[in-house]
């Protein structure tokens, strides 16, 4: 019998119905195109072997003047140097808010939990970080001894302003408990931000993961638990900041309480605001919620708290990395100290202190700030479309003079910048609705500013790529390009799956990297159902432009959760983040630190996941649409295929061949391995020639997979012996 040849475009084609959709695919996860053919992507390989605490939100790869090699990794909680596969805490501590204590460690017996008390407010909310040095006088007679608080720590209570608590590695002992003695100096980690992205609306809002409204918050002393359905009262370690009546959050649960005497809240509402009335442990933290605004209405704050955010780049050999919103610092690895210390990261000096984004202007090199204070120094008077650059080759002067090229600018369309990046033809600013150009002029202006775009705002700080020259972007609901002479949206046949999957209430976090050995792009983001970044897509920038629609890859696989990318140049492949939140960090000696960690990655190495925790099969599979036997009308007959020929190159292990069958459109897919069909999944070996099947029906698809460990494959054409089966 006579094999037939199914043609396949590359790419995949979401946009219209699989069986409209013939001679394209339609779905798969963790392949790319290759040479017009799918092929299973690479493998990745942790590096270093601890995890970093946060999710991590940019990198940056760059050499020393000696060849030395570094990569700079922000996480919203922690700045972190990867240097010959080891990591090192190099973030800054706010010399503005460092506190001499005296009599300041209570323990309690058995307990690890100790509460410091401050001379004034500390500004603290639960999650930020701290660290103690200069420690004394701690009992003789204590498990602890100086060297104990020595150390960074997690806060995980803040009872008042001036006191709160941390978790050390190990308890008390039985009876050997102080109360306010010892003294040491306070430093604060700066605070990056939240881990997520939180809508103005409901939890939030200041309670529930941010920070603006700064709730009382303390723990539940109650005896014992707090059992579901009791109404009576629950008492507090210390209740003194919270109003006379009001709401608590424990757990996920609003509890009303009609009054308070002392410590003790009485009269209690359980389960409010459609919360769950629950069990809470006795210990559990609980908030001040009196102010809680539930889902849907109105905070008042009309606006999101956005995540904690970074931008890392380098000016020569320092690293600089900019808090989004926050101050800009360095980090010169030259110093002496630097990576043996470590050194810290430190403020630079004369630069604005709070700003949205910055880059180094090259080839002219000015530091240039965006979003930023028309004030120095003045974080009310932060601008959101302002832009403030440095006196060239000098970052530490800013004030425009008569003899310096430092300036400023304020754009017009928009109504905040989002971000920015540096290209080969200068340098790109967008707005949350336009596309600015940025580029060097000389004297008198320095710069000249032009509005290249409209209605095509980028959605998220780093969503936002070059290649060859050509800028690509992901907006709110598109894709764009500028190829220096006009914004052009992109086409995409993913383009509704991708947008209407997404999250916008997490937009801020989508990110943006290129794979060059493989012409991709790839904007990694949330979808609807997650905060976290759990999908991407990819586009291929090579085979794109000559493929009508483009050649689009979709993956909703939990695999490739990247939160950052940075492509291979300083580095022999690239390098990217994954955050998982239930992971407990382990990298440094954080105490009571919370879950949220994040993987370091070497990619396109093997064909596996390989880290830490062992071994994983990367499950690639790509899926085609529907075809049929064109006689006498598309469709008019069924069809019936008796085997097929495996066409596979650079396959390792084995792949499985799978044959999807229905009669019409509104029919599910089905697939069977025992009589009377017989379908699949098939497996093929290196040494299969040709499978056996019994496949009938009006339409047929097929897919591609793999399962296992050491398996890899790019497949070829797909060629069955199909014939007519008659017209039923």
């Amino acid at each position: 019998m006579a094999l037939a040849k199914v043609q396949l475009i590359p790419g995949f084609d979401k946009q219209v119905t699989e069986t409209g959709a013939e001679g394209r695919w339609i779905d798969g996860q963790y392949v790319r195109f290759r040479y017009g053919l799918p092929e299973k992507i690479g493998g990745w390989e942790q590096l270093g072997s601890t995890t970093l605490v946060g999710a991590a939100r940019d990198q940056h790869t760059w050499f020393d003047l000696k060849g030395n090699r570094y990569a700079a990794i922000g996480t919203n909680k922690i700045l972190y140097i990867y240097y010959e596969g080891a990591f090192y805490d190099i973030h800054p501590l706010d010399a503005s808010r460092q506190q001499s204590l005296t009599s300041c460690f209570t323990t309690t017996n058995s307990s690890n939990i100790v509460t410091v008390t401050c001379p004034s407010s500390t500004g603290l909310n639960v999650g930020d970080l701290v660290v103690f040095s200069n420690v004394s006088s701690i009992p003789g007679t204590s498990a602890f001894t100086a060297a104990s608080f020595t150390n960074t720590f997690e806060v995980k209570t803040t009872p008042t302003t001036t006191t709160f608590t941390i978790q050390m590695p190990s308890n008390e002992g039985a009876s050997t408990a102080f109360t306010t003695t010892g003294s040491a100096t306070l430093d604060f980690y700066y605070v990056v931000g939240s881990t997520t992205q939180v809508p103005g609306f409901g939890f939030g809002t200041g309670y529930y993961g941010g920070t603006t409204l700064n709730p009382a918050t303390t723990t539940m002393n109650n005896g014992g638990t707090l059992a579901a359905g009791h109404t009576t009262s629950v008492t507090l370690t210390n209740a003194t900041l919270f109003p006379n009546s009001g709401t608590v959050l424990i757990g996920t649960e609003l509890i009303t309480y009609a009054n308070k005497a002392g410590n003790v809240l009485q009269t209690l509402g359980r389960g409010a605001q459609g919360t769950t009335d629950a069990t809470h442990a006795d210990g559990s933290t609980v908030k001040d919620a009196t102010n809680f605004v539930p889902w849907g209405q109105a905070s008042g704050l009309g606006v999101d708290i956005e995540p904690g955010q970074w931008r890392l780049t380098n000016f020569g050999q320092k690293l600089i990395a900019l808090i989004f919103n926050s101050v800009a610092v360095e980090w010169d690895p030259s110093s002496t100290g630097a990576i043996s210390t470590p050194l810290r990261a430190t403020l630079i000096s004369g630069a604005p202190t709070a700003s949205r984004d910055l880059l180094v202007s090259t080839p002219d090199r000015h530091l240039c700030f965006f979003g930023t204070e028309t004030s120095i120094g003045t974080t009310t008077s932060q601008d959101d479309m302002f832009i403030r650059f440095s006196d060239q080759e000098n970052i530490n002067s800013y004030a425009p003079t008569a003899t310096n090229t430092a300036g400023t600018q304020r754009l017009a369309d928009g109504s905040k910048i989002i971000g920015t990046l540096r290209g080969r033809n200068g340098n790109y600013i967008w707005s949350d609705t336009a596309l600015f150009t940025m580029r060097f002029i000389g004297a008198p202006f320095t710069f000249g500013f032009e509005q290249v775009g409209t209605n095509c705002g980028l959605i998220a700080q780093h969503a936002a790529i070059e290649v060859d020259g050509i800028i690509y972007w992901m907006s709110e609901d598109s894709f764009f390009y500028f190829d220096g002479a006009s914004v052009k949206k992109l086409p995409c046949l993913v383009e509704d799956d991708v947008f209407g999957n997404l999250n916008n209430d997490s937009e801020l976090i989508v990110h943006a990297g290129v794979n060059d050995k493989f012409n991709e792009i790839t904007w990694f983001y949330p979808s609807s159902t997650s905060n976290l970044i759990d999908r991407s897509v990819t586009y291929n920038t090579r085979d794109g432009q000559n493929i009508p629609g483009g050649v689009w890859t979709t993956n909703t696989g939990n695999l490739l959760n990247r939160t950052t990318w940075v492509d291979q140049g300083v580095y022999g492949a690239p390098y990217a983040t994954a955050f998982e939140s239930s992971e407990t960090p382990t990298q440094g000696s954080i105490s009571g630190v919370s879950n949220g960690a994040t993987r370091y990655y070497a990619h396109e190495v093997g064909t596996d996941q390989v880290n830490t925790a062992g071994t994983t099969a990367i499950p690639a599979q790509i899926e085609s649409g529907d075809f049929d036997i064109d006689r006498e009308g598309s469709g008019e007959y069924m069809m019936r295929i008796s085997r097929f020929i495996p066409d596979f190159k650079n396959q390792t292990g084995d792949a499985e061949v799978t044959i999807f069958l229905r009669d019409f459109p509104s029919d599910a897919r089905t697939s069977s391995t025992s009589g009377p069909l017989i379908t699949g999944p098939f497996t093929v070996t290196t040494s299969t020639t040709q499978v056996f099947c019994r496949s009938r029906g009006r339409a047929a698809s097929f897919k591609i997979a793999n399962t296992g460990t050491g398996q890899t494959w790019r497949f070829g054409t797909f060629r069955a012996d199909i014939q007519a089966g008659g017209r039923r």
